[in-house]
């Protein structure tokens, strides 16, 4: 889901209003927010007169600061102390990409309805961010979890987004606040603050874990029963495709398997989240199908180049600027004191590097997916809703009001968060059929525990990465990366590669594998404590000569039994200690191992290669079944044959792809909608596929059979059949019976939409903000990440959000791209210059070195202190 779903219908007087104005609301309202590159700027001192909106630094800068843009308009800053580098780079972060800051920390905070005015789903989802109490645990870490030096770190970066916007009306700032001041809302620009900064790791948690899947779970088990519940979501393993680590990479002594334990747990659970929101609801780097990652790296011996090659590509939502901020930070000259020399990518609303290189190591991240979330039913006293069970003893809840504001001046909306010691209560204060708030659900109150909401220190390790220099300061780093977890693959300019597992991950009782909410009312199902950061996976250098990772199962089942009796003295042999059973079901994984394995010795261009490639092998398993079916007439008989003939890439000039995703989405709807609900539609990622695969030698399962057709009882076959004749149809009618308009790319587009604007319903208001849509080529489920929803349409809802290929040897000679530009301004040069580079495979140089960017067409902006 969206952030927004918002429509501006009075943003059409700003076409009126710039016919009026002309020129001189041109120059303000497009040009007036694009930042000074080039010249002096001097950051005066800060006074204790100063106020929001003519705001200076408070920190200041103590020297001179060096901001040098390449020709792709990406900042290296080089400064001679460490408070200083992050000041700078708050300040480019926020003359780039002000507004996704502003936006974001709204998210994070729960306060978007301040940049709307609008009471509809964005209520909604203030409310439900603030029942969960993002912004309360990260002014909690703020205040006692994070070190001196890190808080340094961060105030400095506030210092400088601050150093920023101070001073400078909002028309300077970014073109939405223009817009949006005409439909009556009134944004007060605050200072940054660190806990600004803070709170988008909680958001970032929030979108790569899974979220409410427990209760999603219990719905459908409800539904349609545990049975077929079992044949829907298959229980890992699946099949042979392999897991990041080997046997050989860990301490498995033997070759005992334990099966995953049955769930315990509700069935059958509905209810109404914290302001009717979806239970998977995402923010700022999306949720469903297809978020994750793929990241691999083989040693020297496996590269022509004699050192590692790394490559990453995370996959993200698609969204309008880029989820990342490219920048090179550099200490002048590198010290104990000052020690950096980074270069890669950060995310605006925090500083550092979070995916890239220093002068030693590089590093990429994947999502390892554990589950670190349980849904617990309380018991509320009937005599008082401030009080629920626990082990048959009345215990208080802790209470928070929380005001919602609205940037238009309508009245504020207040509700009141209860709090366990489990967790906030999440399906509290739903909206009504009247469109009000509903109170205290006092029915069937859920708790939500999740691991985001305990200290965590996760930007302490973003500046520890950048400053490692091998693989023990690297695992140091890790051992501060609490959420979200993430495999941490390494290679070092000494021809080490690595992988390193982080993260709070919980140890459950035995009988409970957390797929299912439980009884709340009992310490039984309370996790035991988490696992020692030690005892979580990691490997340097396999014999193998390679890793690689793309959120497949991260350890073999025998993992568990030896991590079991590592940790009897310390959790009890009546302790579970599976990370997760709901993997992505492997397809991105085992064709990636394929290409490693295929070339003896890879270069950059072998490993482009493997990123864009579209090969899915999904579509390899299923179309045997397919291909031997008799459609009864000579048509569906030849298109059957001619689609046989297809290599299952999904290029896109394919037009047997664009065939092949027609037929998919049928056979989602014709197998699983009829039983699932509306509510409940198969999206065709990675579970559907593994499912669908399994159900074909179940020709006589009860998913075959259509439920709205109760006098007949339908197999596989039949299915198999009406949904080859539904994508015919279907397909000829959106694009002809020539097979010439059948392309993959013109069918599967990419279209980058900008919050809140990008979405307002206006076209030419649209026009302005989003970018698409483009053809683009990939899947979900292959290496050439463009996944999409099959309940929805074909467009991209999820996507390679940059590649990058990291050489060992030289980093200088590593290369990139991410989707859309580096900028924020819709009406910069660099807000859309890498689409089409990005759409195409193809790369440039990741600058590095003073001496490359020197050699770019550059611009250079000194900072001086005041």
């Amino acid at each position: 889901m969206r952030v927004l779903r918002i429509v501006f219908v009075v943003l059409l007087l700003v076409l009126v209003v710039a016919l009026v104005g002309g020129l001189v609301v041109y120059n303000k309202w497009t040009q007036g927010p694009l930042p000074q590159l080039a010249g002096e700027t001097t950051i005066k001192a800060a006074s204790a007169d100063d106020t929001v909106g003519a705001q200076a630094a408070p920190g200041g800068l103590t020297d001179q600061v060096t901001i040098e843009r390449d020709t792709w308009g990406i900042p290296h800053i080089y400064a001679s102390n460490s408070h200083d580098l992050f000041f700078g780079q708050g300040y480019v972060q926020a003359q780039d990409r002000w507004w996704q800051m502003e936006f974001w920390r709204h998210i994070g905070a729960g306060r978007i309805e301040e940049l709307t005015g609008k009471r509809d789903s964005v209520l909604g989802q203030d409310v439900f961010i603030r029942m969960i109490g993002w912004y309360r645990a990260a002014e909690r870490d703020v205040k006692e979890v994070y070190d001196p030096a890190t808080l340094a770190l961060l105030q400095a970066f506030a210092d400088g987004v601050n150093a920023y916007i101070s001073g400078r009306d909002k028309s300077q700032l970014a073109f939405q606040y223009n817009l949006l001041g005409v439909t009556g809302v009134d944004i007060d620009v605050k200072p940054w603050t660190v806990a600004d900064s803070v709170v988008w790791v909680k958001v970032m948690a929030w979108d790569l874990s899974d979220k409410l899947d427990d209760l999603t779970r219990s719905k459908i088990a409800g539904k349609v029963g545990t049975e077929m519940l079992a044949d829907y979501e298959p229980a890992w393993p699946y099949g042979e495709k392999p897991t990041v680590f080997q046997p050989a990479d860990l301490p498995i002594t033997d070759a005992s398997k334990t099966a995953p334990v049955a769930s315990a747990g509700i069935i059958g659970l509905d209810t109404q989240l914290g302001g009717s929101v979806a239970p998977d609801i995402a923010f700022g780097f999306g949720g469903g199908e297809g978020i994750g990652s793929n990241s691999w790296v083989v040693d020297g011996a496996h590269s022509e180049t004699g050192k590692p090659l790394l490559a990453n590509d995370p996959h993200l939502s698609i969204q309008m600027p880029s989820i990342w901020y490219e920048i090179g930070l550099h200490c002048q000259p590198v010290s104990d004191a000052c020690p950096y020399d980074v270069r890669g990518y950060a995310l605006a609303a925090f500083p550092g590097v979070v995916l890239g290189h220093n002068d030693h190591i590089a590093w990429g991240f994947t999502n390892v997916g554990p589950d670190v979330n349980d849904l617990y039913e309380i018991k509320v006293n009937p005599d008082n809703p401030l009080q629920y069970q626990w082990d048959g003893q009345w215990r208080d809840m802790t209470t928070h009001d929380e005001t919602i504001n609205f940037g238009n001046g309508k009245p504020a909306v207040t509700i009141q968060v209860r709090e366990t010691h489990l967790g906030p209560i999440i399906n509290d204060n739903s909206i009504g059929d009247n469109g009000q708030l509903t109170g205290f659900n006092n029915d069937n109150p859920l708790a939500y525990r999740w691991t985001a909401l305990d200290p965590s220190q996760t930007l302490r390790a973003i500046f520890l990465l950048d400053s490692a220099r091998n693989w023990e300061e690297f695992r140091t780093a890790a051992s501060y990366f609490n959420v979200p977890s993430q495999t941490l693959l390494y290679a070092d300019t000494d021809g080490n590669i690595g992988l390193q597992i982080p993260g709070t991950i919980p140890v459950r009782a035995a009988g409970y594998d957390g797929l299912l909410p439980v009884d709340g009312s009992t310490s039984k199902y309370e996790w035991k404590g988490f696992v020692p950061f030690d005892d979580l996976p990691r490997v340097l250098n396999p014999a193998r000569g390679y890793i690689a990772t793309a959120n497949q199962a991260i350890v073999p089942l025998e993992y568990y039994d030896q991590l079991k009796a590592k940790l009897a003295d310390q959790f009890g042999s009546d302790s579970n200690y599976e990370f997760d059973q709901d993997w992505d079901f492997g397809y991105r994984g085992q064709r990636i191992v394929e290409l490693l394995e295929a070339t003896p010795k890879h270069s950059i261009a072998s490993f482009q290669a493997i990123q864009g490639d579209t090969k899915s092998l999904s579509a390899e398993e299923i179309m045997p079944f397919l291909a031997k079916l008799d459609f009864g007439d000579a048509k569906h008989n030849d298109l059957r044959d001619w689609l046989a003939g297809w290599n299952f890439q999904f290029n896109m000039d394919s037009q047997q792809a664009g065939l092949y995703g027609y037929f998919w989405t049928s056979l989602m709807k014709n197998l699983y909608d009829d039983q699932l609900g509306a509510d409940l539609k198969a999206d065709g990622g990675t579970m559907n596929m593994w499912a669908t695969y399994q159900l074909m030698s179940k020709p006589d399962n009860k998913w075959w059979d259509d439920s709205t057709t109760p006098n007949v009882t339908e197999t596989r076959d039949d299915i198999l059949i009406r949904s080859f004749k539904d994508a015919v149809d279907q397909i000829s009618k959106d694009h002809g019976t020539d097979q010439a308009g059948w392309e993959w790319g013109k069918i599967h587009t990419a279209t980058f939409v900008s919050d809140p604007l990008g979405q307002s319903g206006i076209p030419p208001i649209e026009s302005i903000v989003n970018r698409g849509p483009v053809a683009v080529g990939g899947s979900t489920a292959t290496i050439r990440a463009t996944n999409w929803d099959a309940s929805e349409g074909f467009s991209t809802t999820s996507l390679s959000s940059m590649r990058t290929i990291y050489d060992l040897s030289d980093l200088a000679n590593s290369v990139n791209m991410h989707t859309t530009g580096q900028s924020g301004h819709p009406f910069s040069p660099h807000y859309d210059d890498m689409i089409d580079s990005w759409r195409n495979v193809q790369y440039k140089p990741m600058t590095f070195t003073h001496d490359q960017v020197d050699a770019t067409e550059s611009t250079i902006l000194i900072l001086k202190p005041g």
